[in-house]
């Protein structure tokens, strides 16, 4: 474990103040939705997705719920208030729009949140995704609170990888850039991950201007030195009711960049694929690598082949844009399994070219926790 700068007195304990994330018991969570049919999935043959564009959509990133531990000043307001569980997708309904998904050539899911480990039943629901064919590469973003105790099982599960975000080693700033987060949690969540063959690991840092963006990030960037690790570095992007915040505290790539070689001198570029949206360099001589994600400042759309699908069971084509197909409430007026496939792969047809913050538009009508980023 690296140095840590620690807060001088222990956080306030915030379990008890957790009642909005309405963890409720397995049994009742599955079966509240009472009388709903859920559509079988039929035995079909894979057709490969594309949009007008010609890109091909093979992965999906899915929230598992809007709800989070956390209360990142990026991310959301403090008093932030998330939706009632009839309103999410429960496991069948989820791990059916996956089975559409993986019809359409999807081999590749993303479980994120709001915080997907806070999700009731996730390590049996991992399990299930893990076995439903085409589906070949299962991975998770996380703040890593609760990796400690669910690594090992999720890994066992068919979890195959974990981004873990981590802003900061200073534990101060840690707790005021998540308002309620201990960072002891999340480095042994890393510790667990490692571990439990959770690998490679890679780190999500947002940097924030004036919370982070200078001794924080070069600390962050050190962690690669010796070891086999990907720390990424991403613009802060602009959403819902904090979108004021996050438009006027974004770096650029170009800055974090700078920043990062001030220090260590020139970055090495190291192999990229132009699909991914971390573009990778390294130190000289480091182990790991370091990824700029840079979404506002230089867009990577030419190879995004990602859509995402919300809690509440919309198909969301764009991160930055409004656009979003509603799956869930014809799957719950009963739709076929064949409808929702139609629904699914004309919406990702219509999936948009770039982002509109240029000329002053960006996306209100969702926070970040309620998109799975």
């Amino acid at each position: 474990m690296p140095t840590i700068v620690r807060h001088p007195e222990p956080f306030h304990q915030q379990t008890a103040a957790y009642p909005d994330l309405d963890l409720v018991p397995v049994q009742q969570y599955r079966t509240d939705l009472g009388s709903v049919k859920i559509a079988s999935a039929p035995g079909y043959t894979i057709e490969p997705m594309h949009d007008s564009y010609g890109r091909r959509i093979n992965y999906m990133r899915i929230s598992l719920t809007d709800a989070c531990n956390l209360r990142c000043v990026y991310c959301m307001p403090e008093d932030m208030k998330f939706r009632p569980r009839r309103e999410l997708m429960s496991d069948e309904e989820l791990l059916l729009l996956v089975r559409v998904g993986a019809s359409l050539g999807v081999n590749k899911i993303r479980l994120t949140g709001g915080e997907p480990t806070i999700r009731p039943n996730v390590v049996d629901l991992v399990r299930e995704i893990a076995c439903i064919p085409g589906v070949d590469d299962l991975a998770m973003t996380t703040n890593g609170i609760l990796l400690d105790k669910l690594a090992q099982p999720l890994a066992d599960a068919g979890l195959t990888r974990v981004n873990i975000s981590l802003d900061t080693l200073d534990a101060e700033k840690f707790h005021n850039i998540t308002r309620w987060g201990h960072i002891e949690d999340v480095w042994r969540g890393i510790e667990a991950s490692e571990a439990a063959g959770l690998r490679p690991i890679k780190l999500n840092s947002v940097v924030t201007r004036n919370f982070n963006d200078g001794e924080d990030l070069v600390e962050m960037a050190r962690l690669t030195v010796d070891r086999d690790w990907e720390v990424r570095f991403i613009e802060m992007m602009p959403f819902g009711e904090v979108s004021d915040f996050q438009q006027t505290n974004v770096v650029s790539f170009q800055e974090m960049r700078a920043t990062v070689e001030a220090e260590f001198g020139p970055l090495e570029e190291a192999s990229y694929d132009f699909v991914d949206p971390s573009r990778p360099f390294r130190i000289r001589g480091a182990k790991g690598t370091l990824g700029f994600i840079s979404s506002v400042t230089e867009p990577f759309c030419q190879g995004c082949g990602r859509v995402r699908l919300t809690a509440d069971g919309k198909l969301r084509l764009c991160l930055l844009r409004e656009d979003e197909v509603d799956l869930l409430t014809p799957l719950r007026a009963g739709a076929s399994f064949e409808e929702l496939r139609v629904l699914m792969r004309d919406g990702a047809f219509h999936k948009p070219w770039g982002h509109g913050l240029a000329s002053g538009f960006f996306a209100a009508n969702r926070a970040m926790n309620q998109i799975g980023g």
